[in-house]
């Protein structure tokens, strides 16, 4: 074993050949707002990842792979669990159950990249006709001409700076000593010597001379090279500018429009996206569903049109409760229609009687005083008020709306208020709804999950609806009509990782009034006018901007009021009054 283990045969084995096992596991992948993080069956092999929806459905194929030899691994900053893998504009969102998880998954997709091959090098790195190369073959060539020309006045004066001339013919190696010296004969001394300066002078020039062309052509070829390259090289730089700029101008583009998908762009304490974007979001989503409504609104009055009911079938509320002549404590209205306190008995029957001894406290009273109340809409009868409150950063403005309404009475507005068998008819915000529990004939818990808004978070509200008649005291004034509805808790339905569960405090609050008809005729439509003071108390909770939530509740709350009354005036016009 240990000769074959240490044999030279290892190193013929290719070391990437062991990471080709297939690994695989369970990861949360975000798949989109709707359905937000699912777990998925995450499998790896080689420098490729895919997933599957589970273990058991790898037989039908992957949904999903990326190659990981350009991936960009990176760890959330805020989210300990959770990694992103990005492939160009591809990005998984990827969350393990355990730090310790997530990081050992990271360590086995860094451990399995494939290396790129290296880039080759730029033109501006290649030394071919560099200038650097040329300036030192230019300073070469000055010195050889500067060596040239010194031999060549050093063979044309080597009489006169060789040993100076005497008359005896001989030559002294240092005539400015005055004593009598040793002489030489030129021809001993030429003899001794062996060197014929005028000829290697002339031999050198003509070599220089020839070396110095040479070079000359080299560099007019260089020359000639270096400015096509460089040419070809400003082309090169010129691209590479363009195509960086382009990089640049699409990176900042793509950072003004997020990956509306991604969860990084949804409400929360984290959020990449800024306030004005938010808004700008909720308003478009706010639009398209307002668009989608009066598409739907406009085929429901189409296909109402085209079917005909008999007159005594158009009605949902019994005959019976409609009169024709003004309410009086001797009315043949039921008992359920004049439900009290005592009679309307369950587990929240303390909570509700607070709540509508509190309304009516409080709800009626004038807006002005010290209250702060602030008119942000009017448009005709209709008044909206609100005081801006905020807690630990979340906005809880009470609101407050007056209107006037023409053709209806209090127990109508309040009965179709109430009634969940009319919610889906005016009530545009709601995606679904549930009685979860019948309290009392006039007392239900409800849970209402409203229709998403990006970037918002879906919100949905667990809450107590009562309806309830209250007695005028004095005759002068007129009966009221009250639905309230506060938020509870109950077993059957707590709180989700889906929704932000919202907490309500709402109450309409109607009032009847009546102009006597003239003579012995009966009242009319015409004759009477409901008044109605419409309160919210909402606690949104989550992270939306208060900004965002203040505008929003600006722009809503008018409408809701006024498609609410309409549809109340549509569905009674032709019906028996009902006090």
């Amino acid at each position: 074993m240990s000769d074959c283990s240490s044999s030279g045969s290892d190193e013929d084995l290719d070391p990437e050949l062991e990471l080709l096992d297939e690994l695989g596991g369970t990861l949360s992948k975000w798949t989109n707002y709707i359905h937000g993080w699912q777990d998925r069956w995450i499998v790896l092999k080689g420098n490729i990842l895919s997933y599957y929806r589970s273990a058991d459905e790898k037989e039908y194929g992957c949904r999903g792979s990326i190659c990981l030899s350009k991936a960009v691994i990176t760890p959330h900053e805020f989210d300990e669990c959770r990694f992103d893998i990005s492939v160009n504009d591809s990005v998984w969102y990827l969350r393990a159950e355990h730090p310790l998880l997530r990081q050992q998954w990271i360590d086995t997709v860094e451990l399995h990249k494939v290396s790129p091959s290296e880039a080759a090098k730029p033109l501006d790195k290649l030394p071919l006709g560099s200038s650097c190369t040329l300036k030192s073959l230019k300073i070469t060539i000055i010195k050889l001409i500067s060596f040239a020309i010194f031999f060549t006045f050093q063979s044309s004066d080597d009489e006169e700076d060789f040993p100076t001339s005497r008359p005896d013919g001989d030559y002294l190696l240092n005539n400015n000593n005055s004593s009598k010296e040793k002489l030489f004969s030129v021809d001993s001394l030429k003899g001794s010597l062996g060197i014929d300066f005028k000829g290697e002078a002339i031999t050198f020039k003509a070599t220089t001379a020839g070396i110095l062309s040479t070079l000359s052509h080299c560099i007019d070829i260089l020359v000639k090279k270096e400015e096509s390259w460089q040419r070809r090289l400003d082309k090169e730089i010129e691209r590479r500018r363009r195509a960086e700029d382009a990089y640049k101008a699409a990176l900042t583009e793509l950072k003004k429009k997020p990956h509306y998908g991604g969860p990084d762009y949804e409400e929360g304490p984290n959020s990449l996206i800024n306030e004005e974007e938010f808004f700008d979001a909720v308003e478009a989503a706010l639009d398209k569903h307002d668009q989608i409504e009066e598409q739907s609104q406009a085929e429901r009055s189409r296909a109402s049109r085209q079917i005909f009911l008999p007159p005594d079938t158009h009605s949902s509320i019994s005959t019976q409760k409609y009169l024709t002549k003004p309410h009086s404590h001797t009315s043949s209205l039921s008992s359920i229609d004049l439900i009290s306190a005592s009679d309307d008995v369950h587990r929240f029957s303390a909570q509700v009687e607070e709540m509508v001894q509190s309304h009516m406290t409080y709800s009626l009273q004038d807006v002005g005083g010290d209250a702060n109340w602030q008119l942000v809409v009017e448009e005709g009868d209709m008044k909206v008020y609100r005081r801006e409150v905020e807690e630990n950063g979340i906005v809880l403005d009470p609101l407050k709306a007056t209107h006037a309404v023409r053709g209806v009475t209090g127990h109508e507005v309040c009965h179709y208020f109430w009634d969940t068998a009319f919610r889906n008819d005016w009530e545009t915000t709601v995606e679904s709804f549930q009685v979860v529990e019948t309290l009392s004939d006039k007392a239900v818990i409800i849970h209402q999950t409203h229709k998403r808004v990006w970037p918002a978070s879906q919100r949905d509200v667990l809450y107590v609806s009562v309806i309830r008649k209250i007695l005028s005291t004095n005759e002068n004034d007129p009966d009221t009509w009250l639905v309230c509805n506060f938020s509870v808790d109950h077993d059957s339905y707590p709180p989700s990782a889906r929704c932000i569960r919202a907490k309500i405090n709402v109450a309409m609050i109607c009032q009847t009034l009546i102009s006597p008809p003239e003579g012995d005729k009966e009242i009319t439509r015409d004759n009477i006018l409901c008044k109605i003071t419409y309160v919210a108390n909402v606690n949104p909770g989550g992270w939306a901007p208060a900004s965002v939530l203040r505008a929003v509740a600006k722009r809503e709350y008018p409408k809701f009021l006024k498609r609410f009354t309409s549809y109340v005036q549509e569905k009674t016009s032709d019906e028996a009054i009902l006090f």
